[in-house]
């Protein structure tokens, strides 16, 4: 059963009518719905036109967060073959909100690492939402120190609120772990090339996403902090986020203007769940493009281009 967003409800009533038709039908075979649902569908498929054709930022953080949405375990499964995954930091413990290992990706071998938020309550509360601990990103440290040894390209899935904030994450240095993440995704010698696939939260997604090129979903964000912080922040009020979520410039389009993202992946329309085989393949194609422009370079000269990128960003505006 679809789930559906708050300023989607119009559309659930008109396809919620139409599933109804369908049901009575079902029931009656002598009931010939098809031209009522037909009429139906396309009502539907107009005002899905309509609410996508132009979404706020704020509903753009809506739909990256939306729970029937592919994650990363749907797109390892989907876009890899032969996936091994590899579990510990080698010091304290295995965190299950980062998965990471040894993979093929249209038969190259490559080492992918992402976040993984869950797919239902159980599972959510094992990933702890996405939310990283230390060892989550020490561990994403030691596969990339592996695929530099190795010469492996890097592949990371981006889907987290932000790193774990509590008190034992902290206590076992969890500043330190996103920052010695992002310090080896500048120095490994080897492509690495990054999907912001839902959220990207703030350090905890930038430990992953310190890459020579960075795509976006087409309603994913990327930003320091989520709106409700921002606005509990700066107006002491977690209800401005709307507010926030338009000054903080958190939606792939003005990240694309901004330069932090190199290319938009197209979603189909209403969202990735609403096809997630369309999004794989998607997803599929700009990551074989990312990795066919670095293919050829040199270890230095990757690590400059990767370096050069973080450098000029902030280099140019929005009116540019």
């Amino acid at each position: 059963m679809t789930q559906y967003l708050d300023f989607e409800k119009p559309l659930a009533e008109i396809e919620g009518k139409a599933e109804e038709l369908r049901a009575l039908a079902r029931a009656n075979e002598e009931m010939d719905v098809a031209e009522e649902a037909a009429a139906l569908d396309a009502k539907a498929a107009k005002l899905l036109e309509e609410l996508y054709g132009d979404l706020t930022p704020w509903r753009k953080c809506q739909v990256a967060r939306h729970p029937e949405r592919p994650h990363c375990n749907d797109y390892v499964d989907a876009l890899f073959t032969e996936f091994t995954p590899l579990a510990g930091d080698r010091n304290f413990a295995d965190d299950l909100a980062v998965i990471g290992g040894l993979a093929r990706f249209n038969d190259q071998p490559v080492m992918v690492i992402g976040h993984e938020k869950g797919s239902d309550t159980k599972s959510r509360i094992e990933r702890n939402f996405g939310m990283a601990r230390p060892e989550g990103y020490r561990k994403a440290v030691r596969l990339m120190e592996m695929a530099g040894r190795f010469g492996l390209p890097v592949i990371t899935l981006i889907d987290t609120a932000g790193a774990y904030p509590g008190k034992g994450a902290e206590e076992r240095g969890q500043s330190e772990a996103i920052a010695r993440s992002t310090e080896m995704c500048l120095k490994i010698g080897v492509p690495l090339v990054s999907v912001i696939i839902g959220e990207g939260g703030s350090g905890g997604a930038v430990a992953f996403a310190t890459a020579n090129r960075v795509a976006m979903l087409e309603h994913s964000v990327y930003s320091v902090i989520s709106p409700e912080g921002c606005a509990s922040i700066l107006w002491k009020d977690a209800e401005k986020m709307r507010e926030a979520a338009e000054a903080l410039r958190l939606t792939a389009q003005d990240l694309h203007k901004l330069g932090v993202c190199d290319r938009i992946i197209t979603e189909p329309k209403g969202g990735a769940h609403r096809d997630r085989e369309a999004t794989v393949e998607s997803v599929r194609t700009a990551i074989a493009a990312m990795l066919q422009e670095l293919d050829g370079k040199d270890a230095a000269a990757l690590i400059q281009d990767r370096r050069q990128k973080f450098l000029d960003i902030g280099s140019k505006g929005l009116a540019a």
